[in-house]
């Protein structure tokens, strides 16, 4: 019942800024933390960002200074501003959200986004 829906990957330049959507929908459900993770070929899935429901947000050391986790008042869509883009971001990124009641994690399907030198 619960799904994520991403948006906004894609390719860029390096220097350049991408933004990524991830809109939660279904029932009523208490969401107690959004996050981004990404997964490059042949590496593990990692830790971008996250944010709580009181607004503290946790960065990855790689993007810190680069990239913002935010949401919107509803809570129902988090976005991930990237900027600075490296080649080294290249990855999949995927939404995830931590939802009290069920007490589990959902994950999106993911968005693909590319950095050429």
């Amino acid at each position: 019942q619960v799904q994520l829906v991403e948006s906004g990957g894609g390719l860029v330049q390096a220097g350049g800024s991408l933004r990524l959507s991830c809109a939660v929908s279904g029932s009523t459900f208490n969401i107690a933390i959004m996050g981004w993770y990404r997964q490059a070929p042949g590496k593990q899935r990692e830790s971008v960002a996250r944010i709580i429901g009181g607004g503290g947000t946790t960065y990855a050391d790689s993007v810190k200074g680069r990239f913002t986790i935010s949401r919107d008042g509803a809570k129902n869509t988090v976005y991930l501003q990237m900027n600075s883009l490296k080649p080294e971001d290249t990855a999949v990124y995927y939404c995830y959200a931590f939802i009290v009641g069920p007490n589990r994690d959902y994950w999106g399907q993911g968005t693909q986004v590319t950095v050429s030198s």
